[in-house]
């Protein structure tokens, strides 16, 4: 099953829950493109990598405090589930379901 689809994502972050919908369009060559949009705005999907059912990928975020998100999710039939490191704040958990 492809890993490219949209995703009704949760982060459980320090400022509680955030939720999200991860939209991710396969290249098909071991990239991806994207983006995650929530509460917080939206942010684009740079360096997205695909590796079997694995992406990797990083994320600026602007709101509340401008920080670069480094991000890994795995994905299982139609649900993903992950890690966003979030540099001083740590690792926070990911977990959804394709839309």
């Amino acid at each position: 099953m492809s890993v490219a689809g949209t995703y009704n994502t949760t982060v459980k972050s320090p400022m509680g829950d955030q939720s999200g919908t991860f939209t991710v369009v396969d290249g098909g060559d071991g990239t991806f493109t994207g983006n995650l949009a929530g509460g917080l705005g939206s942010m684009v999907v740079e360096n997205g990598k695909v590796n079997g059912n694995t992406l990797s990928w990083s994320m600026n975020m602007t709101m509340p405090m401008p920080m670069t998100l480094q991000c890994t999710a795995t994905v299982d039939g139609d649900s993903i589930t992950g890690d966003v490191v979030a540099g001083a704040f740590g690792s926070m958990p990911l977990s959804g379901t394709r839309a």
